[in-house]
């Protein structure tokens, strides 16, 4: 995809390598704010790319990110020369969130969005024991486990693969449902979902075994039961420099051992 890059506005997490390339490619390149630039560009790790997701949701700024941080698999190479020819010959890929709306009896109905994953974790000693539902089916009776998790591709590579959930490229039509430690069904590792279904996760025996449910950075605590869907008015620009693709990534990280 062929775009002009005229005006940027740098972003960086509070760290301090982050905050001081910033500055320098302020100087280098100029700085706009956010609403008047061409690209968003994000130094950090893919925490702070997350966020600045979040923040750019519905806007039209696609979002460049640079790792200054531990973990950037969200994020490019961090070079400061030829940024903005970098920036115009990047590929491009939209990135629809998940909705989440838990119901608790704590908190009611909180809606949130989630970019990576919506997880539903114990909050306690006890197991946690879960009814999944898929299109208003019930699929699964009964999970006992540490917590489920719905990730789309993009959160595929995060809190999924470490719960050993598929790796899914970034254009795939699919949502991952993974358990975090099943101890009954014991061998069921979870399942690949088209996009467009609605999943409903009921809490069993709340009270005794209580369960928490996050979207990316919002937390509720004691949920009843929590319904995830694609959010379908909702969308977000990434950019991955065309010699380091998304999907480059995702084949070199099925191969490491």
């Amino acid at each position: 995809m062929s775009r002009k890059i005229n005006a940027f506005s740098f972003i960086s997490s509070d760290a301090e390598e982050s905050v001081e390339a910033a500055r320098r490619l302020a100087v280098l390149y100029g700085q706009e704010r956010p609403e008047n630039a061409d690209v968003i560009v994000a130094l950090g790790g893919d925490g702070l790319m997350l966020q600045t997701l979040h923040d750019f949701m519905n806007s039209g700024k696609p979002i460049y990110g640079m790792n200054r941080g531990s973990v950037g698999f969200l994020m490019n190479a961090y070079h400061e020369e030829g940024l903005r020819e970098r920036i115009e010959a990047a590929h491009s890929e939209t990135i629809r969130p998940l909705m989440m709306q838990a119901e608790s009896e704590l908190s009611g109905t909180v809606a949130a969005l989630a970019i990576n994953e919506v997880s539903l974790l114990r909050q306690s000693y006890q197991a946690a024991k879960i009814k999944i539902s898929i299109d208003g089916t019930t699929r699964l009776e009964e999970l006992i486990c540490d917590g489920v998790m719905v990730a789309t591709p993009a959160g595929s590579t995060a809190y999924n693969l470490s719960a050993q959930g598929p790796i899914l490229p970034l254009d795939s039509p699919l949502l991952a449902l993974t358990p975090v430690s099943p101890f009954r069904p014991r061998r069921w590792r979870g399942a690949l979902l088209p996009k467009d279904v609605t999943v409903r996760l009921d809490i069993l025996e709340g009270e005794k075994r209580p369960v928490n449910a996050v979207a990316d950075h919002t937390e509720v605590k004691s949920v009843s039961s929590v319904t995830i869907s694609e959010a379908p008015d909702k969308t977000v620009t990434i950019l991955f420099d065309k010699d380091h693709s998304w999907n480059e990534r995702i084949l070199t990280e099925q191969f490491l051992y």
